[in-house]
């Protein structure tokens, strides 16, 4: 018998710049600064039934300026720090210019993520600090929210497509997605109870 559990929406995140301070090249635990607003963010979005899933570009590992190990420990802190409410990372390890699927704005990662945990693509959102996370977000359908920590500042202003939400952060993005998610859910009630199926 199939899995019958409902697709569930997703938060997909952004790492550097939206729930950590960004570092240029960050390959050390040390230097690793989680903003003080991540964990309420996050648990707001848990509480509304968001899957939280981390997606990062990490270029750095193509550029053998650290491995893989080093990038792991990193995501084992930040989940340490975090209580654990992350529920998965991805990463692309690839340079700019490889070609690769999981470098975002292609969705090898995003589609990685739906196939790996039942997500419902159509009810999630990308969330983050580059115009390339907005992309994201569009090429995969979903709702997007740029962030103005990290290079959101910078790149709030060379948009090629207009988010679905600006906010000065991720606690700020994650109340106005839930808010912008119970709109939705009570005009779709109120259309219900206007044209009741027969």
């Amino acid at each position: 018998m199939g899995d019958l559990r409902k697709p569930a929406p997703a938060a997909f995140i952004d790492r550097d710049g939206t729930l950590i301070e960004e570092v240029n090249f960050l390959s050390r635990v040390e230097d690793l600064r989680v903003f003080p607003f991540t964990a309420i963010a996050l648990q707001l979005l848990k509480d509304e039934g968001f899957r939280i899933v981390v997606v990062t570009n990490q270029s750095g590992i193509g550029r053998d300026l650290y491995d893989e190990a080093a990038m792991h420990s990193i995501h084992d802190e930040m989940q340490r720090e975090l209580g654990g409410l992350i529920d998965a990372f991805y990463f692309c390890p690839h340079l700019p210019g490889a070609g690769c699927e999981c470098r975002k704005p292609n969705l090898g990662m995003i589609r990685a993520a739906e196939a790996e945990h039942g997500l419902d693509l159509a009810s999630s959102w990308m969330i983050g600090d580059k115009d390339l996370d907005v992309a994201t977000g569009r090429n995969a359908g979903m709702l997007s929210a740029m962030v103005l920590t990290g290079y959101g500042k910078e790149h709030s202003t060379k948009l090629d497509f207009a988010p679905d939400v600006i906010a000065d952060d991720l606690l700020a993005a994650a109340r106005m997605i839930i808010e912008s998610r119970k709109a939705r859910e009570s005009l779709i009630d109120s259309s219900e109870v206007e044209n009741p199926r027969t």
